[in-house]
């Protein structure tokens, strides 16, 4: 793999996992809902203009072009599994910005996704 097409691989693994965690703070922030008819249009309204869950939504539309053109240069086997450093990066983040666990079971299957992602990566 290419010094560029690694790092257009990476940015958009790194974008869509920001993007995840920015839908996290968004939902912290509008709190936990249910869907009914009457407050369609209120929660709707909430979850449409909340800052974080509208940063969310961009690095999903920045990260979809940039993995376009990811899959432009790398074989489909190689850069779809590299979306797994996404699972590593959110539960680094969740642990710090939202105090999430990181238990030893957790970490050692972090540790075998990194160990995956090496092997797919040098293939």
């Amino acid at each position: 793999m290419t010094p560029i097409a690694f790092a257009l691989v990476l940015t958009g693994v790194l974008l869509n996992a920001f993007a995840q965690l920015l839908l996290k703070a968004g939902t912290n922030v509008v709190g936990h809902f249910e869907f009914q008819l009457d407050n369609l249009i209120p929660i709707g309204m909430k979850i449409a203009f909340q800052p974080y869950i509208l940063g969310g939504m961009a690095c999903y539309a920045v990260s979809l072009v940039v993995w376009i053109m990811a899959l432009s240069r790398v074989p489909v086997s190689v850069a779809y599994p590299m979306l797994s450093i996404g699972y590593v990066v959110n539960a680094a983040v969740a642990y710090f910005w939202f105090g999430e666990p990181l238990v030893a079971q957790k970490l050692l299957g972090l540790g075998f996704i990194v160990i995956g992602v090496v092997l797919v990566a040098r293939s």
